[in-house]
């Protein structure tokens, strides 16, 4: 790939400490958090007041909104190569609280569809262009480590997230939601641009030619682990894009416990973040493969005692509660590492990359966790079965990935030379 003349401007020297880099990375990748979960307690009343006719209809403001992220991942991670990371990540944040304002202010459901299709579009970039300034700095184990921190900081956002919608409710109508989003959308701009600097190097930059693209979405096909993981990552993801969707209708239709909906979807879902702060303790020393393929087998296993238990009649509330609180913690440790092998080739052109990983995972996940949320029939069976599947099929993915060889650790990561000061 081609590299931009030596008189590109070189990045600032990176003045932010570790701690709030990592801060703000979660923040910047927790706004796609806060643009689903405090949703989900008021989708009931946004389907009266835009006449929404079927309940699971609903789910098309979650699902159109992971539409756009795909479509939008594929575009920014791209962008950001040519134009530097902080540049390409404001003004798609910006255009992503002009599009959150039309969502406020939807009068129809199309027209609430259409803003969150393109709210979701430009929230792609808080995604992938984060992963890339990360993968500016770190590598292999030492970027699955730091991933596990970022994730488990924005595992706050979800855990709060229903609560802080639910809250919202209690004193202001739904469209307050969007709102808030609005202002905290603006904060975390206002934080990146003050604070953050650019850190794409200028020997990294890449012309945006159809024949570099192609070179490094090549690059991605030919390198079996990264193909592989990126593919392996969109199934277990399916799996948590499928309880995102049915997770309302479950507390509110199957087990009629929507009082304590909010508190539960916290307990479940900071089950994540605790994963992922293990992970981030262990990773460095058991190794990303090491860590992920354990917890797959364990999500595998989770999920077939749980159809075991639907199966025979006895689910309830408190099982359902356990084994999901179980399924994510697992989660946890495959999202990020699954992430850190697939990227580990990629020094040059990482935004690409990033963005080709982000759209196929997003992709994937979406189409397979739709599947599992159309399928809602009252029960939590179709939801479980969609669980198994996914996770037996990102486990061959997995094999076929390592060539049949599981538990290896090809080389320990490292940190890069980074312009960070970790104190």
């Amino acid at each position: 790939m081609s590299s931009v003349p030596p008189t590109s401007p070189a990045p600032a020297r990176m003045d932010i400490q570790f701690r709030e880099f990592v801060l703000l990375c979660a923040c910047l990748m927790a706004m796609n958090a806060l643009s689903i979960d405090p949703m989900l307690p008021a989708l009931p009343e946004i389907g009266r007041d835009l006449a929404i006719p079927h309940p699971n209809d609903r789910q098309l403001i979650i699902s159109v909104y992971f539409l756009g992220l795909g479509f939008g991942s594929l575009l920014f991670g791209v962008l950001s190569d040519r134009y530097g990371r902080k540049k390409v990540l404001g003004w798609a944040i910006a255009l992503f609280i002009v599009s959150s304002v039309a969502c406020a202010s939807a009068q129809s459901f199309t027209m609430m569809l259409v803003g969150r299709a393109c709210a979701g579009f430009f929230a792609g970039a808080s995604r992938v262009i984060t992963v890339g300034i990360v993968r500016d700095r770190f590598k292999g184990d030492a970027m699955a480590r730091v991933m596990s921190l970022i994730f488990a900081v924005f595992m706050l956002i979800p855990v709060m997230a229903p609560s802080f919608g639910q809250a919202i409710l209690w004193v202001a109508p739904w469209r307050w939601i969007f709102w808030a989003l609005v202002i905290l959308a603006s904060l975390v701009l206002i934080w990146m641009t003050v604070r953050l600097p650019e850190t794409l190097l200028p020997e990294n930059r890449m012309r945006i030619t159809v024949r570099s693209l192609m070179q490094t979405v090549g690059m991605v096909m030919r390198t079996r682990s990264s193909i592989g993981y990126m593919l392996a990552s969109g199934a277990v993801m399916g799996g948590l894009i499928g309880f995102i969707l049915s997770v309302q209708q479950i507390f509110f239709d199957v087990f009629e416990a929507e009082h304590i909906f909010p508190i539960a979807f916290a307990a479940i879902a900071g089950c994540m973040g605790i994963g992922s702060l293990i992970n981030s303790r262990l990773v460095q020393r058991f190794g990303a493969r090491r860590m992920s393929q354990s917890a797959l087998i364990a999500f595998i296993l989770i999920a077939a005692v749980h159809l075991a238990v639907i199966l025979t009649g006895m689910e309830t509330l408190a099982t359902f509660m356990a084994l999901q609180a179980m399924t994510m913690m697992t989660v946890a440790f495959t999202a990020s590492n699954f992430s850190a092998i697939s990227m580990e080739p990629f020094h040059k052109g990482a935004g690409v990359a990033s963005s080709f990983q982000a759209f196929l995972t997003t992709a994937l996940s979406s189409a397979l966790g739709s599947i599992v949320g159309r399928a809602f029939d009252g029960t939590t069976l179709p939801f479980t079965i969609g669980l198994l599947v996914f996770g037996i099929g990102s486990f061959l993915i997995v094999i076929w990935a390592e060539r049949g060889k599981l538990f290896t650790r090809p080389h320990h990561g490292g940190l890069r030379e980074a312009e960070i000061d970790f104190h």
